[in-house]
């Protein structure tokens, strides 16, 4: 390259570097950056923001972490369907908390369990409702997750999971083997257009309320899929809920105040998969 005068633009510098670091690291806190590229931390997040409103960044609620928008992934490299729902909801998730108050999950099927990928509890006014975290097992049967999930799934899907579930050791599963139960808690799911929780199920995977009891309830709704123009059949691909302190409300208050917003924001998350699919 032949010598010029032509001075670099340091900002846009900066800006690219720290591009490249989150695609290096795939996802990073405001420290990790601040350590990865010694800028300082105001200058950091000046250029995360400009970044975000491009699009070209967003950050997770549950842990705060930026990670690169889905976006400008490399043609080619495989991508983490997972990281792009979420990228997807998590504005979803943050308008739904302001309007409800109360914290949700985001939550995806892993075989015979749901597996929280975001919250939004970080941002609610309850925000001592901790949930999650990221990666936390929630019970597929007893939940109001699970149950939401599994009542919008396929016949053979759902099937498959309840299979798998008969197969398991864990006490949390033992549910399963009592199909004619399972089917007609999931019709009822499906009637009322919300999933609840066991009423015998405290929050943790194997133990009875009675044992473990969370203080919370839940109700949630499927995240469902359709794209009529390719002739893919409505698919579910995952859930969000609602949770709150069991002792404040009910479940029939809550339907009855917060069950519309609940409905639309996983409709708004299920049409923008659908739409950049």
């Amino acid at each position: 390259m032949r010598a010029t005068r032509v001075k670099t633009i340091r900002a846009l510098d900066r800006g690219l570097d720290v591009m490249l670091r989150l695609h290096e690291m795939r996802a990073a806190s405001l420290h990790d950056l601040h350590r990865a590229t010694a800028l300082p931390r105001a200058t950091l997040t000046r250029i995360l923001l400009t970044l975000e409103q491009r699009g070209l960044v967003w950050q997770r609620i549950a842990d705060g972490a930026y990670l690169p928008g889905h976006s400008l992934r490399a043609e080619g490299r495989e991508t983490d369907d997972t990281d792009r729902l979420v990228e997807i909801a998590s504005p979803i998730l943050a308008r739904l908390c302001a309007a409800v108050q109360w914290p949700s999950i985001l939550a995806v099927p892993r075989l015979h369990y749901m597996e929280v990928i975001e919250t939004n509890s970080p941002r609610s006014y309850f925000h001592h409702i901790p949930l999650g975290p990221i990666g936390f097992r929630v019970n597929m049967l007893r939940s109001a997750t699970g149950r939401a999930y599994l009542a919008h799934v396929d016949a053979a899907e759902r099937d498959a999971i309840l299979e798998r579930l008969r197969a398991s050791s864990a006490p949390g599963d033992a549910a399963a083997h009592d199909r004619r139960a399972v089917l007609r808690v999931l019709a009822e799911t499906r009637r009322r257009g919300y999933a609840v929780r066991d009423t015998a199920w405290g929050g943790h995977y194997d133990k009875a309320r009675r044992e473990w009891n969370d203080g919370r309830d839940s109700v949630a709704v499927p995240i469902v899929v359709a794209d009529a123009a390719d002739g893919v059949p409505a698919r579910a691909i995952g859930c969000v809920n609602l949770t709150w302190i069991h002792r404040v409300t009910t479940v029939s208050q809550i339907v009855a105040r917060h069950l519309p917003a609940l409905q639309a924001a996983a409709a708004e998350i299920a049409r923008q998969v659908g739409r950049r699919a």
